[in-house]
């Protein structure tokens, strides 16, 4: 299968400080693939490092067989989206919040959308469910609907690669659920493809199609996640007892924790 996106010997990060070292892996078109780990493994160093934050210290970086480092920042937005934890909110409304998304397609001395931007728009929008919510402010929304907002405004770039930062942090279960089943909804019929931090291991098994496990500014291990998720490696980098069983539904991997109490007693 030809690989969508590429990352080949990169290297980022804080010289003197904190440095990602020799990361390599690949993403077919369509894919979600979740980086985990704990905190301080190089999780969002890593994701700094895609989205262009950071620049490269070395190694290679391609989306579609393009490097992404030729690529100039309106060239950039119109093929990486990224929704941050926080999302910039501002004094707007949602609409005019999601028709941001389309600011990297505006030519030159162009102060209005057009039609097409808000036709755009109102499909995100009604895709992600915020619609109906349109005409509301954006401080004016929860968590959840904050971050479903973010993601309509950004596939409203109509991007190649969408990076998600958290998506489920600070949500609910209720939250956390509707936005994954999102995601896993726009992968499946838009063929989007997906690159995105996840703290919580049975979301990250349940919904990504691979893993990759962060360790001390290394990937210690990438692959499926019932290869990834095991309690050798999770015991390893999160020096926590764990029992990793399956779920006898989906067939994929579940992440029990171990209290000390019922360690001692065992």
């Amino acid at each position: 299968m030809e690989q969508f996106f590429q990352i080949s010997n990169f290297s980022c990060g804080y010289p003197g400080k904190f440095i990602l070292q020799d990361i390599d892996f690949s993403v077919a078109k369509g894919d979600i693939v979740g980086i985990i780990g704990p905190n301080g493994s190089g999780k969002t160093t890593l994701f700094r490092g895609i989205s262009g934050e950071l620049p490269p210290l070395k190694g290679k970086m391609e989306l579609k067989g393009l490097d992404t480092r030729k690529m100039n920042l309106k060239q950039r937005a119109q093929n990486i989206a990224i929704v941050t934890q926080n999302i910039e909110i501002g004094s707007m409304t949602v609409e005019e919040y999601v028709l941001m998304g389309r600011i990297p397609y505006h030519k030159q001395f162009q102060f209005f959308e057009t039609k097409e931007d808000f036709a755009i728009a109102e499909k995100y929008m009604k895709l992600t469910g915020v619609d109906k919510l349109k005409g509301k402010y954006m401080n004016a929304l929860s968590g959840g609907e904050q971050q479903l907002a973010g993601i309509a405004r950004a596939l409203t770039q109509e991007p190649d690669l969408l990076l998600l930062d958290e998506p489920t942090s600070h949500l609910d279960i209720t939250h956390q659920v509707q936005t994954l089943n999102l995601i896993r909804r726009l992968s499946c019929e838009l063929g989007l493809t997906v690159l995105m931090i996840i703290h919580d291991l049975n979301l990250a098994g349940e919904y990504c199609d691979s893993l990759i496990m962060m360790q001390e500014g290394h990937i210690r291990k990438k692959g499926l996640p019932v290869e990834v998720l095991n309690y050798a490696d999770i015991e390893a980098v999160y020096e926590t007892v764990v029992v990793v069983r399956t779920n006898p539904i989906s067939n994929k991997p579940v992440v029990f924790l171990v209290s000390e109490e019922v360690i001692k007693k065992s």
